[in-house]
């Protein structure tokens, strides 16, 4: 898998993952600014770092597992990991006001 390849496969996993609306704020995860980095490795590997709104988010848990099934659909992906930090701290200023 080349570099292009793995750009590729990122961006295809950035978009699947705009299906996933935050429960709270009623925008997807990728425009509110909640996934940090989408990591692709050799193999299809993908380790995408992602944050919630506060530290004590109720919809963490479901958060991180719609993320884990949502990567694990797009085509190439033959293993994801997600991984939750919350450094730097969410802000609304991280938000796509597009």
């Amino acid at each position: 898998m080349n570099e292009m390849d793995k750009a590729t496969l990122a961006e295809d996993i950035r978009d699947a993952l705009r299906m996933i609306i935050d429960p709270e704020i009623g925008r997807n995860i990728v425009d509110l600014g909640l996934v940090y980095d989408i990591a692709v490795e050799e193999g299809g590997v993908v380790y995408v770092t992602m944050t919630t709104t506060t530290r004590f988010c109720p919809a963490t848990d479901f958060l991180k597992e719609a993320v884990q099934a949502c990567v694990w659909y797009v085509p190439g992906v033959e293993y994801a990991e997600v991984r939750l930090t919350y450094e730097p701290p969410w802000t609304p200023d991280m938000m796509d006001v597009a």
